[in-house]
């Protein structure tokens, strides 16, 4: 799959987006707005692990943000099963240096309306920490709606924070 946005593509992974990958994630402006599971400090063992998984994973709807030809960064689908199975997790994240650019705005944008067009989705939800005010504004410019706050929902970095919950729901055909 490739989705063409403006000065960037999203698409598949290769193995050859581990230094590139490693170099944007190790930063802790980036990790500070990320779960816990997304390490600090990201080594070149997390990227090819990172990448490794993303290679064996199919379906797979964690795209890679490429900026001439580097993955700059990651806009992804989690999937979930059970009575969530049409609500998916929308994540995401961008190297430090293109924040600002409107790059995530359009990345997001184009995965949504690609999940919507076609996978059996009827919501797409994401959660941002508190202290990431810039996040719920690229959801806000996407489309998503702030649908509720979880007061002191996460620790993140020794600090209690509220999680934003923002989604979108799929327009309804006529």
């Amino acid at each position: 799959m490739e989705l063409h946005g403006n000065g960037f593509k999203l698409r598949g992974w290769n193995a050859d987006d581990v230094t590139s990958i490693q170099k944007h994630a190790d930063n802790p402006h980036v990790y500070d707005f990320l779960m816990d599971r997304f390490p600090h400090p990201y080594t070149m063992e997390a990227a090819k692990a990172w990448v490794d998984l993303m290679l064996a994973m199919e379906p797979n709807y964690n795209l890679v943000i490429d900026v001439e030809g580097y993955a700059v960064g990651v806009v992804g689908l989690e999937m979930r099963d059970d009575v969530y199975r049409k609500a998916p997790l929308m994540g995401y994240w961008i190297s430090e240096m293109l924040w600002g650019k409107g790059i995530m705005t359009q990345a997001i944008r184009l995965l949504t309306t690609y999940a919507f067009a076609n996978l059996d989705v009827v919501r797409i939800q994401a959660g941002v920490l508190s202290n990431n005010p810039r996040s719920m504004r690229v959801l806000e410019k996407a489309g998503f709606i702030k649908e509720g706050v979880l007061r002191q929902n996460i620790t993140k970095n020794g600090v209690i924070l509220d999680e934003h919950i923002y989604a979108i729901i799929k327009p309804l055909c006529k």
